[in-house]
């Protein structure tokens, strides 16, 4: 098979496979990525799952690609549609843990490991601290203590059926649906010792689920504890878990990766170097990194980020700042927490005191060995006050590797961290600055070298997680004073200054046309709380200070009346305002879902069914077409139609133009109205999507906003493969300065991106009257409607630019003659 390795990189599609949309299925919707202008689809993890995953990152088997998506052969043949076309391959790998999960026969290293113990072949696999059990694996999966289950006999020793793989015919222990294999030799323990002594002389030892934090001694991704860190930072273990991924790139199937995940690993910059080192000079490898503020990738062996840094970016610019203030007062009307700064801190303690415990004791137990002269209790403190403290994903200290340049900079958020903690727990001085002299240079420690190495990889490992949990999975669920900036890697405090977000995507797209014109930028993906077209919604009436304070008054009247707390109220109008008219079951898993996550009222294991009751019957009122509620949102949204269609169209123009590669999540051509996992696993319609671009191709666009939106899609993808000078690598990028209420940039000198910003304020201040937009004097034409403008050297009147539409692209007429249809 050849492969399209020679093939420009200028744009990708996301498509998510599982049972339900097999590698057939997505080579059925390679003619419509065809069409759209897509040089790369871009697919989930191929590997087996577990099986009815429909998102493949809980991998069971890395030496065959999943039986449920059609297998090696199915895989190659959906390549061969998308080559046949001219489109590339690129695949998501998952190499920082594997799925755990009942059966656990289904993962073949783990029920080797789980059978032999610490000698077994393949233990290195596993990120296991076997010292801390004397030797045994912690299984945690009981309901009840293990005395308790033992009395009521729901623990029984059993034979492996023949559909159980390699427990098929040997000894095995039951409890509901787990399998557990037999220490080579105990096989008759339990005739002659009792089914206790049995299970003491096993290489695991199984507990109840809330003795986790005492015996859980596996490296987790995240609090998941169905998933179980691997090593692969051990030559053999990346061998074996790349072995089918490599083949299948060499063999021309797939064209590149995206690798999940990378902070998790021990060495990140190592990985990724083996991995550029494994592959064909070229392939673009890019990275789900999530950067913070200002932070910037490290110069890593990569062509770049997957996009959420350049989506936090773009939405900055995006919230009108004319009416921030009654966007704040709404929110503290409520009673929420004020300061978003205070409630990432409370949640991301919350993190490390309740569901980062296995974590926190395992770095405690490192701690203490590398410095057994502090007070354990205190170290503890200190150690939670730096796990707090660090406000980016990870720092990269890299035990024994030679110093670079850019080490200095990579040590910044462990001395900042270090800054915050002293700042406020000065008592705690001397264990902070020990600590974090071991966190920096672990090598210089002589009471134990090896412990203080570990501590300071597994402090990198840990801090991700922290991150990870207490702010995107829970303050993210508390904090909603605008619920559109609520996304991964965003600040949802954005927008407080008038030209602050503007100066954020400038300085952000400067460093991305500098450093990483292969990043990808995205607006969308399987990870975001909401879809793209949910967020301009939101930020459409979030303009309005009118309607965002009369609903978020009536909403809050109606929250009292059903005794729900008003920031989940808050939570919930918004979602109505961008979801539309949602169906009550979509809605209705989405809140149990939020209110869980928040963790304050319930949570996922002791949900408060009578809150999450009050919670459904408000959200039900609110849809209802004769609540005050429903009649303020519909007001809203219709009063601000036009807004609506200026923002879902400027950042979908944005995120196309801007440096990078443009992907596209499934079904995201078009309007879509999704919120958070599964809610954006829902099956997409090809066939429409299909007929429409037909449409479009032979009609021209015909007035409806999904029509619009893959208008613009599908005539800028096209441009991207014909202007590489103005899309490719090298191509510069220069903001255009034309007022408060243009947004705009010129790629390469011959492409020139225009936005309208903030429009409902413009409207109220009269439009742009004689704005002139200042571009190099030339003849120009609107990419996306055929407009012609001739430039002179006071530039062209925005208003003609925006005469016929919130979003140009002006390209220079030279530059696109004969250019795509």
């Amino acid at each position: 098979m050849t492969g399209a390795e020679n093939l420009p990189l200028t744009a990708t599609y996301r498509l998510q496979l599982h049972a339900g949309f097999t590698c057939a299925d997505a080579a059925e919707v390679v003619p419509y990525l065809h069409a759209l202008g897509v040089s790369h689809a871009y697919l989930s993890p191929v590997l087996t799952a577990v099986p009815g995953s429909e998102h493949g990152y809980d991998v069971l088997d890395h030496t065959r690609v999943n039986p449920e998506i059609g297998g090696r052969a199915g895989l190659e043949a959906f390549a061969s549609a998308c080559h046949e076309q001219g489109i590339g391959v690129v695949v998501d790998v998952v190499p920082n843990h594997m799925a755990l999960v009942a059966p656990l026969w289904r993962n073949a290293p783990l029920w080797e490991v789980l059978r032999d113990g610490p000698t077994a072949a393949r233990a290195r696999w596993f990120d296991v601290d076997w010292d801390h059990l004397g030797g045994r694996f912690g299984l945690p999966v009981l309901g009840d203590e293990l005395e308790t289950v033992l009395a009521d006999g729901q623990i029984t020793v059993d034979v492996g059926r023949e559909d159980e793989g390699p427990a098929a015919g040997q000894p095995v222990v039951r409890y509901y649906e787990h399998v557990l294999p037999l220490a080579r030799g105990t096989e008759t323990m339990a005739d002659g010792d009792g089914l206790a002594a049995l299970l003491e002389a096993q290489h695991w030892r199984l507990a109840s689920w809330r003795d986790s934090a005492d015996v859980l001694n596996y490296r987790r991704f995240f609090e998941v504890d169905g998933l179980i860190g691997v090593r692969v930072e051990e030559a053999d273990v990346f061998a074996a878990t790349h072995e089918l991924l490599l083949d299948l790139h060499h063999h021309g199937v797939v064209d590149g990766f995206r690798i999940d995940h990378p902070d998790g690993l021990a060495d990140p910059a190592g990985y990724l170097q083996q991995l550029t080192d494994a592959v064909r000079p070229g392939t673009p490898i890019w990275v789900e990194k999530i950067l913070e503020g200002d932070e910037r990738l490290p110069a890593w062996a990569c062509a770049g980020t997957t996009g959420y840094d350049a989506n936090a970016a773009l939405l900055a610019a995006l919230v009108d700042p004319t009416s921030t203030r009654a966007v704040s007062h709404a929110w503290q009307a409520t009673g929420g927490e004020r300061e978003l700064a205070t409630e990432v801190e409370r949640c991301k303690r919350l993190a490390v005191a309740a569901l980062l415990r296995p974590e926190v004791a395992r770095l405690m137990r490192r701690a203490r060995q590398a410095l057994p002269h502090l007070d354990t209790d205190r170290l503890e403190q200190a150690l939670v006050e730096l796990l707090v403290s660090v406000h980016v994903y990870r720092a990269y200290v890299r035990p024994g590797a030679p110093p670079t340049e850019q080490d200095e900079a990579l040590l910044v958020p462990l001395r900042t961290g270090l800054e915050r903690a002293l700042a406020g727990r000065e008592d705690l001085r001397l264990e902070l600055e020990a600590l974090a002299g071991v966190l920096l240079d672990p090598q210089g420690c002589a009471t134990d070298p090896a412990a203080a190495i570990d501590l300071c990889v597994r402090f990198q490992q840990t801090t991700g997680p922290v991150m990870a949990k207490g702010i995107e999975d829970t303050a993210f669920y508390r904090w909603h004073r605008l619920v559109a900036l609520n996304e991964v890697g965003a600040d949802p405090a954005a927008g407080l200054e008038a030209e602050a977000g503007v100066a954020t995507l400038h300085a952000w797209a400067r460093h991305q046309a500098e450093h990483w014109p292969l990043g990808m930028t995205t607006l969308s993906t399987h990870d975001t709380k909401r879809s793209e077209d949910v967020r301009a919604r939101i930020l459409a009436v979030s303009g309005d200070e009118q309607a965002w304070t009369d609903i978020s008054e009536v909403a809050q009247e109606a929250a009292r009346r059903h005794r729900v707390d008003g920031p989940t109220a808050h939570l919930i109008w918004q979602t109505l305002v961008g979801a539309g008219r949602v169906d009550t079951e979509r809605l209705e898993a989405y809140l149990t879902k939020a209110v869980r996550e928040a963790k304050q009222y319930s949570t996922w294991t002791d949900p408060d069914e009578d809150y999450e009751r009050a919670v459904l019957a408000l959200a039900t009122e609110m849809l209802d077409p004769g609540s005050d509620t429903s009649a303020a949102i519909a007001d809203a949204v219709r009063d601000n139609t036009l807004t609506i269609r200026t923002l879902t169209l400027a950042q979908k123009i944005l995120q196309l133009t801007l440096p990078g590669v443009p992907d596209t999540y499934q079904g995201a051509g078009l309007v879509d109205l999704s919120l958070v996992d599964p809610d954006n696993r829902r099956p997409v319609d090809y066939d429409e999507r299909v007929a429409r671009l037909q449409r479009l191709d032979a009609t021209g666009w015909t007035g409806d906003l999904s029509d619009e939106v893959l208008w613009v899609t599908s005539r800028v993808l096209r441009l991207r493969a014909w202007l590489p000078q103005a899309y490719g690598p090298g191509a510069d990028y220069r903001p255009v300065e034309a007022g408060p209420f243009v947004l705009g940039f010129l790629r390469g000198g011959v492409a020139a991106t225009l936005t309208l910003r903030a429009p409902r304020a413009l409207g109220e201040q009269g439009g742009l009257g004689d704005t002139r937009v200042p571009l190099p004097p030339d003849a120009w034409v609107d990419a996306l409607t055929g407009a012609e403008h001739r430039v002179g050297e006071d530039g062209v009147l925005a208003a003609e630019v925006f005469a016929q539409g919130p979003a140009a692209l002006l390209v220079r007429a030279t530059d696109l003659r004969e250019g795509p249809r």
